[in-house]
């Protein structure tokens, strides 16, 4: 029998099954060895790879405040959107940017890239940092119903703490500000 606390057991995946896709996600679960020998299924969502964008434009925070249906709340977020097949985050970010918010960066920079969630999601999420911005036309989805507003740097933090909470803004904010990028 393996000790749970050797990390050199493989936890050998005996099958991986996709048990629903939606256009959005997919579903499903892996069946599992674990380190005592013992099979298990533990459920998975698959989730493409998202950017989230901490944009300065002079000592303000440009933000999007949008409605939030699986929550059933209104939310004021850091601008965020999908990685497209090709682009890397920083491509990403300033693309959703600008179509989100109508504003060009100059510059943007990789802030950090990790999983999110990893007891149940296999998604990725990158935060970018965006400066020197120039206005320009939005161009929103089909499905994005939102007003740009811009925050005081030093009253973002605050507000972002404030129901409902939104986890990759408040992960946005205090990674930029930890790089004393705010």
């Amino acid at each position: 029998m393996n000790d749970p606390a050797d990390s050199t057991h493989d936890w050998r995946v005996i099958e991986s099954v996709a048990e629903y896709e939606t256009g959005w996600y997919t579903g499903g679960y892996d069946l599992v060895e674990q380190p005592d020998g013992s099979e298990k299924k533990y459920y998975w969502a698959e989730l493409p790879a998202a950017v989230v964008v901490v944009a300065l434009a002079d000592d303000e925070l440009v933000m999007v405040d949008q409605y939030r249906p699986a929550i059933g709340e209104q939310c004021l977020e850091l601008p965020a959107g999908i990685v497209e097949d090709g682009e890397s985050a920083t491509t990403a970010g300033a693309r959703e940017l600008r179509e989100e918010t109508g504003y060009e960066p100059s510059g943007v920079s990789l802030l950090e890239d990790y999983w999110v969630a990893t007891g149940v999601l296999r998604h990725r999420r990158a935060v970018v940092f965006a400066e020197g911005l120039t206005p320009t036309d939005r161009d929103l989805d089909e499905n994005e119903f939102l007003t740009v507003t811009s925050l005081p740097v030093d009253e973002a933090l605050d507000v972002a703490r404030t129901e409902p909470a939104n986890d990759a803004t408040i992960e946005g904010l205090l990674l930029a500000s930890e790089e004393g990028l705010l």
